[in-house]
């Protein structure tokens, strides 16, 4: 293996080019956002280019078809060249073949059908250099990798609030707790995201349509895979039947299972949105890797009722096995807050 040591700086402006591109690249869809650019012998590039989604070309692929001939360049790539045949070919192959003399890229693919890439380019001959940047790529896509690596989703549980940590008044009624602005974020977020987990009683007492929907209604272009927890029957009036994407109705109260048949089907990104219940059996099993909390500046108060409460027992009877978070990002929405926080890791904590 090539010490990525001895080429310190050399291709870091090139590899925060292709940064920039692979961030073009949607988040959906399984496949890891990847960038990539070709560089001549004097270190200039001649072609760029990233992954449009699942289906299109690789970045590589995108990259070299910008070129009548690639024989003899640099190919600096944000993540190891894939060496599977899926919806299309290796980029290892694909390099190899178009004569690429030298490939550099961040971190290595965790994939265990896809990853292999950098060997089969030593293997033919061509100089392969890794590492260059890779915590500013292992930022980016932390959420793509840490679900690749684990064979499980990654998780965000999302709730609305009062500051008092209610989602809903003592009569049930829990609509309109955040404004305007925080709810189109939340369909921003499910746009973000590969499927939404609602729970059967949320379904029933609620009827949501869990669509991802623009300022004027419009729907935007990615829509989220309903998929409902719970072993009761959704009705067969329920404005889920009528979501662009179907849904899915597992009849299982089993997350672990559930979580792996996404993993199954490449759904790297789920976002829980399915009420107290749902929300509080994800984190009691440890599922919830991120948490999107918006808090609305109001009260509701609620006496020793717990049934309101965004989160219930999680089993906890002491402060010393309290759940402590790290808060990413705290964002004003009109009135409303956003906070993004993720569980503190042992070494945090």
């Amino acid at each position: 293996m090539t010490d990525s040591g001895q080429h310190a700086g050399r291709y870091d402006a090139a590899m925060r080019r292709a940064l920039d591109l692979a961030a073009r690249g949607p988040v959906t869809g399984g496949n890891p956002q990847v960038g990539c650019v070709l560089l001549n012998d004097a270190g200039d590039i001649v072609a760029e280019g990233w992954h449009h989604g699942a289906g299109t070309d690789h970045a590589e692929v995108d990259a070299m078809s910008k070129v009548a001939d690639a024989a003899g360049l640099t190919a600096v790539v944000t993540l190891e060249p894939c060496n599977h045949h899926g919806r299309t070919g290796p980029c290892s192959e694909a390099l190899l073949e178009a004569g690429v003399t030298r490939v550099v890229y961040a971190i290595s693919d965790p994939g265990h059908r896809s990853a292999g890439g950098a060997e089969h380019l030593r293997a033919g001959g061509v100089e392969v250099i890794s590492g260059v940047l890779a915590d500013e790529v292992e930022a980016l896509l932390h959420r793509w990798l840490t679900a690749v690596r684990r064979g499980r989703p990654w998780v965000t549980v999302k709730w609305a609030s009062t500051l008092d940590g209610r989602v809903a008044a003592a009569d049930g009624s829990s609509k309109w707790i955040s404004g305007t602005a925080a709810r189109q974020r939340v369909h921003e977020q499910r746009a973000q995201s590969d499927a939404i987990l609602v729970g059967t009683g949320t379904v029933l007492a609620d009827d949501p349509s869990l669509t991802a929907r623009g300022d004027a209604g419009e729907y935007l272009t990615h829509q989220p895979l309903p998929v409902v927890i719970g072993e009761r029957e959704v009705p067969a009036d329920a404005a889920l039947l009528r979501h662009p994407a179907g849904f899915v109705e597992t009849r299982s109260r089993d997350l672990a299972a559930i979580l792996t048949e996404l993993d199954a089907r490449h759904l790297r990104l789920v976002y829980v949105e399915g009420g107290p219940t749902l929300a509080t059996a994800v984190t009691a099993a440890g599922f919830a890797d991120e948490y999107a909390i918006y808090l609305a500046p109001a009260l509701l108060g609620g006496g020793d009722r717990g049934d309101h409460l965004a989160i219930g027992d999680l089993g906890i009877t002491t402060v010393g096995d309290i759940r402590r978070l790290r808060i990413d990002s705290v964002e004003q929405l009109g009135d409303d807050l956003l906070i993004l926080a993720r569980p503190r890791t042992e070494e945090e904590s």
